[in-house]
């Protein structure tokens, strides 16, 4: 099997973004008033929009979600989305992947217009074709709809059209997200192409395999295998 167009997750999957995102996350909640000190505490964080985060783990309505994500991106924007590294080997992987004449787009919750500086300022925005992520103005927040305008810009039209129109018949194997959490998986199932989950990430213990990923790996060695079919 040859995956020709490969969407890759942003956080926990290329970057170690943990220490900036939990950081930006402890700040917004003491400026609601809440200390936590553990930023272990806050790494269910890096993946899933915040504003369903912020809900989830903390009963924050929507307007107090909202202003919670005010308070993160005064914190993000100015030091925390470069307190992150790029795992080792993965820019080896996307070069040998360019190399090979694959079709490369980054599909991230995260705002697009942060995406994109973290992408130059570690120099991985030149492999990729397309970049996809959120919008400041909370449009485009589920993976499923970074998922599908990802394929839209990256794909040729004529299949990108045969995929809309065909969704659920049969299965894009040419096509495949990698990503570290759930939420790629399901992204993925969602226009019914492949999905590889990579464990070093920050999914909990058998999320990936519960999710129902296709395939899932445990380092950037083993996706390199995959990706490039040496598997």
């Amino acid at each position: 099997m040859k995956y020709e167009y490969i969407l890759f997750d942003l956080d926990g999957t290329l970057t170690d973004s943990a220490p900036g995102i939990t950081a930006c996350v402890q700040y917004a909640l003491h400026k609601m008033g809440i200390e936590e000190p553990d930023l272990h505490k806050l790494e269910p964080f890096v993946g899933p929009p915040l504003l369903d985060s912020f809900h989830s783990f903390y009963g924050f309505n929507e307007e107090q979600g909202r202003q919670a994500i005010v308070y993160y991106r005064e914190r993000f924007s100015a030091r925390g989305m470069f307190e992150n590294a790029v795992y080792p080997g993965v820019d080896k992987l996307l070069a040998d992947l360019k190399a090979a004449g694959r079709k490369l787009a980054v599909a991230s919750s995260k705002p697009e217009i942060y995406v994109e500086q973290i992408l130059e300022h570690f120099g991985l925005r030149k492999y990729f074709d397309v970049v996809t992520g959120s919008g400041l103005d909370g449009t485009r927040t589920t993976k499923e709809e970074v998922v599908e305008e990802a394929l839209r810009c990256l794909l040729p039209e004529n299949l990108f059209r045969e995929m809309m129109e065909t969704k659920g018949r049969y299965k894009y194997d040419t096509v495949v997200m990698v990503g570290d959490r759930r939420f790629d998986v399901e992204g993925a199932k969602e226009y019914h192409i492949v999905s590889v989950g990579v464990t070093y990430g920050y999914a909990v213990q058998g999320e990936l395999a519960k999710a129902g990923a296709d395939e899932i790996v445990e380092t950037v060695e083993e996706l390199a295998e995959v990706l490039l079919c040496r598997k």
